[in-house]
């Protein structure tokens, strides 16, 4: 037979179980804590790389692809184009250059100069009122007017070329002209 500790003394389970209840507890705050944490930081993590995802998606979504490239004029240059695979629409305003010539000749951009007028389908003659929106399905041509770097003075160098797409990729083009180009001498 068994006795009973009634007195407050000799009885010890209940401050056994009273400290084990605090660890208990404590050990579910820290759990909830370090819970907190990691899933903040995933969230963190999700948010850059949708930013990156999205920025990625902006950089290819409006790109062009140059095929070819050509004296014209005898100075200019006319470049024949495609969007980029994966691209969306773009508006042909929405497109500027650079032109960086060989052997310190110059520097020149298109300045907000380059309008609709200078982007034309590939099956259309000549350069008029252009085209306002760039499509996939198409092929188009670009004339480059250009003024410091035109063929007449790069002629038998290079200029490096880059197109930019406002709110979307740069293509970068290396023109090749050689010595004495004459319209429809080839560049690239």
């Amino acid at each position: 037979m068994r006795s009973a500790n009634d007195s407050q003394e000799q009885d010890t389970w209940g401050a056994i179980g009273i400290g084990a209840m605090i660890v208990f507890i404590s050990l579910i705050l820290v759990a909830a804590v370090a819970s907190a944490v990691i899933i903040q930081t995933a969230e963190k993590l999700q948010q850059n790389a949708q930013n990156t995802g999205d920025q990625t998606s902006d950089e290819l979504s409006g790109k062009l692809s140059v095929m070819q490239g050509y004296v014209d004029g005898g100075n200019d240059y006319v470049l024949y184009v495609r969007l980029a695979a994966g691209s969306s629409s773009i508006l042909a305003t929405t497109i500027s250059w650079q032109l960086f010539c060989t052997a310190g000749v110059g520097y020149e951009d298109s300045a907000a100069a380059f309008t609709a007028a200078n982007v034309q389908l590939q099956s259309v003659s000549a350069f008029g009122a252009g085209v306002g929106t760039m499509t996939v399905q198409n092929a188009y041509k670009i004339q480059i007017a250009a003024n410091i770097c035109d063929a007449a003075a790069v002629g038998g160098g290079e200029a490096q070329l880059y197109i930019h797409v406002e709110r979307g990729g740069t293509t970068f083009e290396t023109l090749s002209v050689p010595t004495g180009a004459t319209t429809g001498t080839p560049v690239i």
